[in-house]
């Protein structure tokens, strides 16, 4: 991007060296350092360019603030690419000057000229200052719902656990684990599948089962969402899970702390899908049974997702096995 100076300020991309600037920044508003955090988003962006949007502004003492956010390609159901803000940050003695709305002028400057839609952002309900922020920017509530469940160590949930749960509400009897079973009690949802952490060779078969879910072929977005769950996040809890020597089932996590203002360990669920030619088999709830196992041994406290508000079937098959309501609330910008 050209530069752009306002009144001593000027707007510019963030840069790699600004890196300590940024961390101060932030450790000042949170009463932590997040270097680690940082340090991925910068090089996240670094590696993927097209996908991420971050910008800088400066005056004659250094970095004044900064604001990054992410590419939406495929996520919430769309067909057209939009924004995700996740980190904004202002230095203490220039709060009040507007430099915030001008970072994020940038970047809305930068969504119209690469065709996305819109802005998407999510803040916890009672973060006043936030939200008093994202109003003057002009976002509105969006459609799609926030939901959330407590990790607690991984324990045993029945609902999302138990073997015979039942992703679809169809009847119990369709698979019967009591057959022939002296020790059915010990038998689990995620003895359903073989599930284990993701690879890089799962590409193919992940992009084939979204094609029979979406009726679409998103193999670009797939191997960006692969690439950053393999290789741009802080911990890897991504897992496939498979049948029949194939891979029948996925979800793609991150444990990326810091976005969005996040003060306790959580993860968050960025695609989930099964192939419908295994669908009431038990591949969905095998691998949130894991996840949840391998979350609670990392003592990540809380697993999130954002689910399109018309997608029921996996809002009913989330809230079954455990998640609720989230407190964060959901917002859009429209870039007109």
């Amino acid at each position: 991007m050209h530069e752009v100076t306002l009144q001593h300020t000027t707007i510019r991309a963030l840069r790699r060296e600004d890196l300590e600037a940024v961390v101060d920044i932030d450790a000042v508003d949170e009463g932590r350092t997040r270097r680690g955090y940082f340090e991925r988003r910068l090089d996240a962006a670094l590696r993927e360019p097209k996908l991420h949007a971050q910008f800088a502004a400066a005056d004659d003492r250094g970095l004044v603030g900064y604001i990054l956010a992410r590419v939406l390609e495929g996520e919430f159901g769309r067909s057209a690419p939009g924004l995700r803000l996740e980190v904004i940050g202002v230095r203490a003695d220039a709060k009040g000057k507007r430099v915030g709305a001008s970072l994020f002028d940038a970047l809305c400057d930068y969504g119209r000229r690469h065709q996305m839609t819109d802005i998407r952002t999510a803040s916890a309900w009672n973060n006043h200052r936030m939200l008093r922020w994202v109003d003057a920017m002009g976002f509105a509530l969006a459609p799609n719902h926030v939901i959330d469940c407590a990790v607690m160590g991984g324990e045993y949930h029945p609902a999302r656990d138990d073997a015979k749960a039942d992703e679809s509400r169809a009847e119990a009897s369709e698979i019967d684990y009591g057959a022939n079973a002296a020790n059915d009690y010990e038998h689990l949802a995620r003895d359903n599948s073989d599930v284990r952490a993701m690879d890089d060779r799962d590409l193919a078969d992940i992009v084939r089962i979204d094609r029979r879910l979406t009726g679409r072929d998103r193999e670009d977005y797939m191997r960006h969402k692969l690439g950053e769950a393999m290789h741009g996040s802080a911990i890897r809890v991504s897992l496939s899970a498979r049948l029949d020597d194939a891979v029948v089932g996925f979800v793609m996590a991150r444990a990326d702390l810091g976005d969005f203002g996040r003060t306790e360990p959580v993860a968050v669920i960025d695609t989930i899908g099964v192939d419908p030619g295994y669908a009431h088999r038990g591949v969905g709830h095998a691998l949130l049974s894991q996840l949840f196992i391998n979350l609670g041994a990392l003592r990540i406290e809380r697993v999130e997702t954002v689910v399109a508000p018309r997608d029921f079937a996996l809002q009913g098959f989330l809230y079954d096995v455990g998640f609720q309501p989230s407190q964060r609330l959901a917002f859009v910008r429209h870039l007109d």
